[in-house]
């Protein structure tokens, strides 16, 4: 791994509003760079949003489609290498991926693995966990639900990757109107992601970075109004350092667009693996096998 500073978007994605976000994506690439940022994360789904009810008309062909067209285009112009979610179509199955493109073009794809609560409607799961030599590090993604599931950032860091990405559309807490609920919800969700992704990167001694989208992203008439499964999102970004330590933040009391940049050092990171309890050179995997086996029955 060599030095890299990188940024964290944490911003709306109003249903089906493909050409607003993309216009809204290119902005925030130019002020990443302006802010000195390499690579960008920004959140699960946000190009087609998440669970429109017409995903499966939205959805486009990976590389092939217009949006990852258009993505490379920005990464290009901004010389940055983007990390950037939307809905893939191939054989008429709609999967939940997150791309990477960056100024030589398209790098590769990582599909949701594992679905939460009603994303098994509009999504099939993906089944490989690649990762991705971007020049300075090496990337693997773990995309929101997937997070919850640690044997996926192990395999990541077992296949050599430095940094793992989570982008997120999680939504951990509705509130109404008023700013007490919304503050309510805002801290609640930065507490659950700092409570359960510190460990991701600290037992892995990887760098990890999260941006999850933020707002109400509209409404969906098959669901009320209140209710949890409706497309809002509390925000946040947020860089873990290889020890688990919280390195940068956005702020907690009001969801709203905001970036967060930090810059991640290949000191840190080899410190962190040269100690004597490096998770990934003590482990005995030969006493894993229950791992795999299958034991949950329905």
């Amino acid at each position: 791994m060599q030095d890299i500073r990188i940024a964290a978007v944490s911003i709306n994605s109003p249903l089906g509003q493909v050409d607003q976000v993309l216009t809204d994506t290119g902005n925030w690439c130019r002020q990443a760079k302006e802010a000195g940022a390499e690579f960008v994360l920004f959140p699960e789904l946000l190009v087609h949003g998440h669970c429109t009810p017409n995903t499966w008309d939205l959805a486009e062909a990976i590389p092939d489609g217009p949006s990852t067209a258009r993505l490379v285009a920005l990464a290009r112009e901004y010389q940055l290498v983007l990390s950037v979610g939307l809905s893939e179509k191939e054989n008429n199955l709609v999967y939940n991926t997150q791309i990477l493109v960056g100024p030589d073009g398209y790098i590769g794809k990582q599909r949701k693995i594992h679905m939460s609560r009603d994303e098994v409607l509009y999504y099939k799961g993906g089944i490989e966990m690649p990762v991705f030599d971007i020049g300075k590090c090496k990337v693997g993604t773990i995309i929101c639900y997937d997070n919850q599931f640690p044997e996926i950032a192990r395999i990541l860091a077992l296949r050599g990757a430095d940094l793992l990405l989570m982008p997120h559309a999680a939504r951990v807490q509705m509130w109404d109107d008023t700013p007490e609920s919304m503050a309510a919800a805002r801290v609640h969700t930065h507490d659950y992601f700092i409570s359960s992704y510190t460990m991701r990167a600290r037992e892995n001694a990887c760098y990890g970075v999260l941006a999850n989208q933020a707002g109400r992203a509209g409404y969906v008439d098959m669901y009320p109004r209140d209710s949890p499964n409706q497309p809002h999102h509390c925000g946040g970004g947020l860089v873990f350092a290889p020890d688990g330590e919280l390195l940068a933040s956005t702020q907690r009391e009001i969801i709203e667009d905001e970036m967060v940049v930090c810059d991640l050092t290949a000191e840190r990171l080899s410190a962190e693996r040269s100690l004597a309890n490096y998770t990934l050179k003590n482990r005995r995997p030969e006493l894993f096998g229950e791992l795999v086996a299958e034991q949950a029955s329905c």
